[in-house]
């Protein structure tokens, strides 16, 4: 994360019907629901904690949120404001901070985009594959290569 910017976690907690009722950090009402949520060590009702950016109510999407220049985010908002993008190795295109990715070695890579550079076929994770000359190779490409040329395997 950048500096400036923190992730803290949300509780749902029960009201007990014999304590104070307490106030809401973002309309300052009291919590008289069943539930309330503490986050940033505040108390809120459901409905108030929200993301800055798209609204969504933060008890619902998850259990983090984060928060960077005061504002209160869900991850998707806050990775697609403040994350890191980078070019997927495949197609060279832009890969946004909060999509999903896979991984080779040093290589980044779209979902869509992790497949066999020969037969396009795709990978999903825990499949087996190798990487040869920064190409992605499944089993079948790989071994007619090694007949072909006899290249030592890294599997992956």
């Amino acid at each position: 994360m950048t500096s400036g910017s923190m992730a803290s976690c949300i509780q749902m907690l029960s009201v007990q019907p014999d304590t104070k009722p307490k106030g809401c950090a973002g309309c300052n009402r009291k919590i008289k629901d069943r539930y309330l949520l503490k986050a940033l060590d505040k108390y809120w009702h459901e409905d108030c904690l929200k993301c800055a950016c798209c609204d969504c109510r933060l008890g619902e999407v998850g259990s983090t949120l984060y928060t960077k220049a005061n504002l209160i985010l869900c991850r998707r908002d806050y990775l697609r404001l403040f994350g890191v993008t980078g070019n997927c190795a495949a197609c060279s295109k832009l890969i946004p901070a909060f999509e999903m990715v896979m991984r080779a070695k040093e290589n980044v890579y779209h979902l869509d985009c992790f497949a066999c550079q020969l037969c396009n076929q795709r990978f999903c994770v825990g499949d087996k594959f190798f990487l040869k000359n920064n190409m992605i190779l499944c089993q079948t490409d790989y071994e007619e290569g090694l007949m072909k040329e006899g290249y030592a395997p890294q599997v992956r």
